[in-house]
């Protein structure tokens, strides 16, 4: 029986288009199951939408819109982004779905109140919008989130509690001994950090009239707050509270894929939810930086936020995969211009791969009379497949995976020059120079392999230009500067 694996990446606000931030994100979550499927594991992807909310709800309002138009919307949206992509998800999960979500929320909160753990009490507090979450005087700079830039606003009411603090000595616990892996480590103890500062009980409800969302059960005057029903998308799509058989099949994930802004959201308030309702917690949680765009923070303001769906139109998707891939340091914030793209572009594909793949399928034409075989060979370069792509895979080095496989295609490319096997046949030894250049097709076979989880379309094209013999362009080289 194969060995399960289940992957996600968090299910984005429906307040706003796709960015190129999360654009990132689902190719880095695409990439970890493309490579865990070609070992032959049982993979399953999850991503989707989060709807509910103070944000979708202000965002419905300024457009004009019902909040269930505007959500359907912005959802349509992330799900052709997750298409134009190539992006290989199992599943879509929205939290308006009253049927597979809804029971899942309401099944957890069940279990909640069968520990004790929810209480009712009037509360005061700094709350961010943006973050969907109260703040701490630590969190506020000059009256604004400091996340967001955007005003803090106070809110009172009388809400619903979890018994947040009640879970922290045993979370804190998991995540120091790795139980509860966090990627990377500066991340491990930031919220080790957060929970050494004391957390309170968390709200968890808000007033009807002020807040779209799913009403608590047994009081209606009260909706549901925000990251009680996102968060458990996570569990609803495999079946939690509709389909048991199948949420224990790929139930515990193995890896959650997230920003850096809601790591407390998932490092700590799901731990605290699961071990509530008696659920297996997450084995890893690996947490990626943000994209600035010439240095300066993406924002609508400063009008140089990168839509992903015009990069893939110019320029194609494998490309934008790559450069995210490869030029994007996988747990740091990393910068995008135009022009960075499209130096990379040249230089990585046009010049690269889309040099390589037309030299060696011009040579296997021209010399070679035989089918080319489509399989690697077992023997060649298994001990550095294994170092320099396996390892840094498995530790979420996305940069140094993907530099790897260009580094081959360098070397490749170098050897050819440098053997001249053109040469060879033309000074008498036929023999010598068809060896150096099934030598060639091997490689690029593997090399194709190797491409598969980054560049899936590339990939695919390279292996059947090699069974054709029929050379194409890849990446057409752009007339920059």
């Amino acid at each position: 029986m194969a060995r399960k694996f289940y992957i996600t990446t968090s299910i984005p606000y429906t307040n706003a288009s796709p960015h190129i931030g999360f654009a990132l994100e689902i190719i880095q979550a695409d990439v970890l199951a493309r490579y865990h499927r070609g070992l032959e594991e049982d993979v399953f992807f999850s991503t989707g939408t989060d709807e509910h909310g103070l944000k979708t709800l202000r965002a419905a309002e300024a457009a004009g819109k019902t909040t269930t138009e505007f959500a359907d919307e912005l959802s349509g949206k992330f799900k052709d982004l997750a298409e134009k992509l190539n992006i290989s998800n199992s599943d879509f999960i929205r939290t308006t779905d009253e049927a597979r979500h809804k029971p899942a929320v309401y099944k957890l909160w069940e279990q909640y109140e069968k520990k004790g753990d929810i209480y009712k009490k009037k509360y005061k507090g700094l709350y961010c919008p943006g973050c969907e979450a109260f703040k701490t005087e630590k969190e506020i700079i000059d009256g604004k989130c400091v996340i967001h830039q955007k005003p803090i606003e106070e809110v009172q009411e009388e809400n619903y509690f979890f018994k947040l603090s009640k879970y922290l000595p045993e979370i804190k616990k998991l995540i120091e001994n790795d139980k509860l892996k966090i990627i990377p480590e500066s991340k491990k103890n930031e919220v080790l950090g957060m929970i050494e500062q004391g957390m309170e009980d968390l709200s968890v409800s808000r007033s009807k009239e002020k807040y779209w969302g799913w009403p608590i059960p047994g009081d209606d005057s009260q909706n549901l707050y925000v990251w009680l029903d996102a968060l458990p998308n996570y569990i609803s799509v495999l079946g939690y509270g509709t389909d048991e058989k199948n949420f224990k099949k790929y139930w515990p994930v193995d890896v959650h894929c997230i920003g850096k802004d809601i790591v407390k959201f998932h490092a700590i308030y799901w731990p605290a939810m699961l071990l509530s309702a008696g659920i297996e917690l997450p084995k890893s949680i690996f947490v990626h930086g943000f994209i600035n765009v010439a240095g300066q923070k993406m924002s609508k303001s400063l009008g140089n936020v990168v839509n992903p769906f015009e990069l893939v139109e110019k320029y194609g998707t494998d490309a934008v995969r790559h450069f995210l891939v490869q030029h994007i340091h996988p747990f740091e914030d990393g910068d995008f211009t135009i022009e960075r793209f499209e130096e990379r572009y040249n230089s990585d594909l046009a010049d690269g791969i889309g040099n390589l793949v037309a030299r060696i399928i011009k040579l296997a034409q021209m010399y070679l009379e035989e089918k080319l075989e489509g399989r690697v060979k077992k023997e060649e370069g298994e001990g550095q497949y294994k170092t320099d792509y396996e390892e840094t895979l498995e530790k979420y080095r996305f940069d140094q995976a993907s530099d790897y496989i260009f580094r081959e295609i360098s070397r490749i490319d170098k050897n050819i020059s440098e053997e001249k096997s053109f040469e060879v046949m033309k000074n008498g030894d036929q023999e010598k120079g068809k060896e150096l250049i099934r030598g060639y097709v091997q490689e690029l076979y593997r090399i194709a392999r190797l491409l598969g989880p980054f560049m899936p379309q590339t990939s695919e094209k390279i292996i059947e230009q090699l069974k054709t013999k029929e050379s194409q362009p890849l990446f057409p080289r752009l007339n920059v500067g």
